[in-house]
């Protein structure tokens, strides 16, 4: 009996890698599994892979936490998890609506294969989890993501579509994967209007969606004033590592922050200095925070769009 469970159970698993190659992840603390993304430019070579995506396995569950740009890449991370455990996955989390985050939402709802069903007890499908502004945000942008996925992936794009969440976070929100909580927490605008922190009281492993960038230059999308201040509050919070949006998992996140806020106060300072001196957009994206070039992958990607991002409103005050 056993060697016919042990065979169903290989099968099984030779069944999943047949469908998809599981994505590479690390366990960068028991039960915690992060996969890093690529520094490539979202206009550029992009692939769907660039945003740090994983997963905390508890007792009696996992969550997920951000899916990828792409059905593709969700489907790969779906396959990692099942390479580790065959606990269901009873959450997946987004930190905030950029499509290189939640593209690979579409992969978890589905069916979820295991090789020893209970007739009794299926499965259920995961409670879909993001902060509450998420939802209208995935509503407002969803045609225009939609669109940006088929010019760069083409039929590749595949299943890939927007999955808004069934649970929403106002405020703080704790969910119990069986002795380990997962602690939300909703931020008030900042690197977007619906940015979500989530902190693994077990190991101390705090993910901060993109509200903190570790070597890719940062990309603003909500407001600068508030992503500042987010930052200050941030750099209070208890972590024994944390898990950037892009780039690799920090000890010291503290150090991490510091640099962070440093191209942004750098980047309104040298913005401000322009308009002051009547110089266009254009000519603000040719110079603004030019200091800070040296210490960021992608800068002369994503410093311009940036400086469009804040110049309207800088201007105007």
């Amino acid at each position: 009996m056993r060697r016919l469970i042990l065979a169903a159970w290989l099968a099984a698993c030779a069944c999943a890698q047949a469908g998809a190659a599981p994505l590479q992840v690390s366990q960068v603390a028991p039960g915690v599994y992060v996969h890093i993304g690529q520094h490539k430019d979202i206009e550029d070579g992009y692939d769907g892979d660039i945003a740090n995506i994983g997963f905390v396995v508890g007792q009696e569950a996992v969550a997920v936490i951000d899916t990828g740009g792409s059905y593709a890449v969700g489907k790969a991370l779906r396959e990692a998890i099942r390479q580790i455990t065959r606990l269901p996955i009873r959450y997946v989390i987004n930190t905030h609506v950029h499509p290189d985050h939640v593209f690979g939402n579409a992969a978890f709802v589905e069916p979820d294969p295991d090789p020893y069903p209970d007739p009794a007890a299926p499965a259920a499908p995961p409670r879909l989890v993001g902060h509450a502004m998420l939802p209208q945000a995935m509503h407002v942008r969803s045609a225009t993501y939609l669109r940006s996925l088929a010019r760069a992936f083409g039929a590749q794009a595949g299943q890939s579509r927007l999955v808004p969440p069934d649970q929403t976070v106002a405020r703080r929100l704790t969910l119990d994967l069986g002795g380990r909580k997962l602690e939300l927490t909703a931020w008030p605008r900042a690197h977007t209007d619906n940015d979500l922190t989530v902190f693994d009281v077990a190991s101390g492993t705090l993910w901060t969606g993109d509200l903190l960038f570790v070597e890719r230059t940062p990309s603003i999308d909500g407001d600068v004033a508030g992503w500042l201040a987010a930052t200050g509050d941030l750099a209070r919070l208890p972590a024994v590592r944390t898990v950037p949006g892009h780039g690799p998992v920090v000890r010291d996140k503290n150090r991490a922050l510091a640099r962070q806020r440093d191209y942004l106060t750098v980047l309104v300072r040298d913005v401000r200095a322009s308009i002051r001196a009547g110089s266009d957009m254009a000519a603000a994206m040719a110079t603004a925070a030019a200091s800070e070039r040296a210490r960021w992958q992608l800068f002369d990607a994503v410093n311009p769009r940036n400086v469009s991002a804040i110049y309207p409103a800088l201007e105007w005050e």
